[in-house]
C-alpha cells in the first residue's frame, strides 16, 4: 500500500537520468529494523536515502537504489548489513539507467534504458521489482552452474567405480542445495508474480510487462526451475543407485552367512 504524498517527479518538461543499481546482499532482510519514517510506500518498504535519492527493500536480501551517491550507496549498504540474515561474501549486483522524459510514453529503448513519464513510488516500486529479481536471478543462475558442475563429477564417479567410495553426503548436500533454492525463489521472492502495487495503479501493469520481457524474468525462472529439476532428478537417481547397490550387498552378505551355516551344519554332521 503506497502513502498519499507527492511524487518525487523531475519538474515538468525537465529531462533526467537516475542511476538505479540493484544488490542481493544474502539470505534475507530484516525490513522490522529499518528507519521507516520516511517511508514513501510499503510492499515492498520504499525510503527516501540521501539527499535526492531512494531505496526500495525486500524481505529476500535485496535492495534497490535510486540515483543515489557513491558515498550514500556505501553508507547505506553499511546499515543494512546488520540487518542482513547469511550475507552473501560478494552481494550481488545489477545497474540500470532511468530516463525521466515528463508526458513520455513508458518503454524500454534500443539501449535498454528505462523511459519513465515521472519517478513516482508506484514506478520505483515496478521496476525495482524487475531489478531485485534480475539480480537474484543471476545469483541462483550462477549457483545452478556450480551444482550442475559438482553432480556430473559425481554421476561419472559412480560409472567407473560403483558405490565404492562413493561419498553419499555430497549426494545429500547437493539435493539440499536444490530444495533451499526452490524454497527461495517460490516461496520468499515469488519470481513470477506480480508485484502487489498493480493492485492499485493496474495502469502500470504495461510498465511492468515490458520491463519482465526486457530482462527475460519468465523465461529465466523457467529455464532455472528446468536445470534444479534436472539437477535434483540426477541426485535422486544416484542415491538411489547407492542404496540399491548397497542393499544388494547386504543381501550378499545375508547369503554368504546363510552358506556358511549350512557348510558348518553339514560339516559337524559328517565330522562328528
Amino acid at each position: 500500500m503506497n502513502d498519499h504524498i507527492p511524487s518525487p517527479a523531475a519538474p515538468q518538461g525537465e529531462r533526467r537520468t537516475v542511476i538505479v543499481r540493484a544488490f542481493l546482499l544474502g539470505e534475507r532482510l530484516d525490513i522490522r529494523g529499518f528507519e521507516q519514517k520516511q517511508a514513501l510506500a510499503t510492499t515492498p518498504l520504499t525510503v527516501r536515502m540521501g539527499r535526492s535519492g531512494y531505496a526500495v527493500l525486500f524481505r529476500y536480501g535485496a535492495v534497490v537504489l535510486f540515483d543515489v551517491t557513491a558515498e550514500e550507496e556505501a553508507h547505506c549498504l553499511s546499515d543494512l548489513n546488520r540487518l542482513v540474515t547469511d550475507p552473501l561474501p560478494e552481494p550481488g549486483r545489477d545497474q540500470a539507467h532511468v530516463d525521466i522524459v515528463p508526458g513520455s510514453a513508458e518503454h524500454v529503448d534500443p539501449d535498454g534504458n528505462i523511459v519513465l513519464s515521472e519517478l513516482s513510488p508506484e514506478r520505483m516500486q515496478i521496476v525495482a521489482d524487475v531489478l531485485a529479481k534480475d539480480v537474484m536471478l543471476d545469483y541462483f543462475e550462477v549457483k545452478a552452474a556450480g551444482v550442475f558442475d559438482r553432480v556430473e563429477p559425481l554421476a561419472a564417479q559412480l560409472k567407473r567405480n560403483g558405490s565404492r567410495n562413493f561419498k553419499v553426503r555430497e549426494l545429500l548436500s547437493q539435493i539440499g542445495d536444490v530444495l533451499l533454492t526452490q524454497h527461495r525463489m517460490v516461496g520468499r521472492a515469488e519470481v513470477l508474480e506480480k508485484p502487489e502495487v498493480l493492485w492499485y495503479t493496474p495502469e502500470l501493469e504495461g510498465l511492468f510487462g515490458r520491463l519482465e520481457r526486457e530482462y527475460e524474468i519468465r523465461e529465466r525462472s523457467r529455464a532455472l526451475d528446468n536445470k534444479l529439476e534436472v539437477i535434483s532428478n540426477t541426485a535422486e537417481t544416484l542415491l538411489d543407485l547407492v542404496h540399491a547397490t548397497r542393499s544388494l550387498r547386504v543381501e550378499w552378505y545375508i547369503v554368504a552367512l546363510i552358506v556358511f551355516e549350512i557348510v558348518l551344519s553339514l560339516y559337524e554332521k559328517l565330522f562328528n
